[in-house]
């Protein structure tokens, strides 16, 4: 069983696409704007997401772009009706991990969705790089300016979340559901404490702090913050 995210304005073609998916016991969620879907992709994890090319209010390949762009992971097979080479390949290097021609047989989008999901666990890229910030995924280790830097694993777990997400705002509540999770003892101060000491290790004297608050919006990472300088 997996978790799909579908981002699809055809109706039609989406509730029988979801109707069919269920059947072979994945859960699905569905959507019919980019915007929206983009949200979904940055906010909650998913083991593969289907996203078509043409939606209405964003094209489906800038979705794709600005979710690689944030450090973005889950396989992402995008569906359209165009067939043209060239179109296939600004998807595939624009991100996707497979395309698909609409119209098309569902046993052929199942039989792609699956060599996706088979996909080991350790496929995704284990570092996150933004400007003068490198994150080592796998090893759990934070570079600024190629200084590393001693982080706590909470510490690091929020900073993770918000590099994936830069440039979007995250209150405390969405970050103890996303960072926390399911912790009893966790509370706005524990955020705030986190995001303290936090500021404390990233940032560097006489220059604007990374991580930026903005009262009633949260908390984000700023690219241009991040940009190197002489």
């Amino acid at each position: 069983m997996a978790k799909i995210l579908l981002i699809e304005d055809d109706q039609h073609l989406a509730a029988s696409i979801k109707e069919q998916l269920e059947n072979s016991k994945h859960v699905v969620e569905h959507v019919a704007e980019g915007k929206e879907g983009f949200d979904r992709l940055k906010l909650y994890s998913y083991d593969v997401a289907i996203l078509d090319w043409a939606l209405p209010d964003m094209q489906g390949i800038d979705v794709l772009r600005q979710f690689r762009d944030i450090g973005g992971v889950t396989p992402v097979l995008m569906l359209t009706g165009k067939a043209d080479v060239d179109f296939r390949l600004e998807g595939f290097s624009s991100g996707a991990d497979d395309y698909l021609t609409k119209p098309f047989d569902f046993r052929e989008l199942a039989s792609r969705l699956n060599a996706l999901l088979r996909r080991p666990a350790n496929y995704c890229p284990s570092n996150l790089t933004i400007g003068e910030l490198e994150i080592d995924i796998a090893a759990k280790v934070v570079r600024r300016k190629g200084v590393k830097l001693k982080l706590l694993p909470k510490e690091f777990a929020v900073l993770e979340f918000l590099v994936r997400r830069a440039d979007s705002f995250f209150d405390t509540e969405a970050l103890l559901t996303h960072v926390w999770s399911s912790e009893s003892d966790a509370s706005e101060a524990a955020v705030w404490q986190t995001i303290k000491r936090l500021r404390s290790k990233l940032d560097v004297e006489g220059e604007e702090s990374i991580i930026v608050n903005v009262k009633g919006m949260g908390y984000k990472v700023e690219k241009e913050r991040l940009k190197a300088r002489d």
